[in-house]
């Protein structure tokens, strides 16, 4: 199972790579209360991406124990919604957490959460013949404009759409 915080699934609505991901992606999609607020409040196109999925069923809103939040927050310095999708990555054993928070990835690793990012996402897609080298290219073009990501993560991104450098898993 994935458990897409805001920004990831935000970011490929975006770039147009959010289906595909829900497409291959047989194990199931999640994300809780507090990010489908937050992503669906606007009238985007990622917005309506996203509530047309959810309609469809092809995203599944789980609610979270509230006990947790405030704790997390606190301890990680993170968003209500990052707080909300890591207990809903953590009560479902084997699940990934699809997060670009540097706050939650940092969280991930302390709590031995899986995790991955849209940049990961998008080189996996790749790697597996979802995309084109071209339209991988393209969509990483579209990523480092919409994303806040340091230049040498886009730089290695590149490498790794390319086929120069193999992702490795976190």
């Amino acid at each position: 199972m994935i458990v897409f915080d805001s920004s990831t699934i935000i970011l490929l609505a975006k770039i147009e790579l959010l289906d595909t991901i829900l497409q291959s992606y047989k194990k199931g999609c999640l994300i809780p209360e507090g990010v489908k607020r937050e992503v669906t409040q606007k009238d985007s196109f990622d917005a309506m991406v996203i509530k047309k999925r959810l309609e469809e069923g092809k995203i599944k809103i789980k609610g979270v124990s509230r006990e947790k939040i405030g704790k997390l927050m606190n301890d990680f310095n993170l968003d209500k919604s990052e707080a909300e999708a890591i207990i809903l990555a953590l009560a479902h054993p084997g699940s990934l957490l699809a997060t670009d928070d540097k706050n939650a990835i940092n969280a991930c690793k302390l709590l031995n959460l899986p995790f991955t990012t849209s940049l990961d996402i998008l080189i996996r897609a790749k790697e597996k013949k979802l995309l084109t080298p071209k339209d991988a290219e393209h969509k990483l073009q579209e990523l480092a404009g919409y994303g806040r990501y340091k230049k040498e993560l886009i730089e290695d991104a590149k490498k790794r759409v390319r086929g120069k450098i193999k992702c490795k898993p976190h």
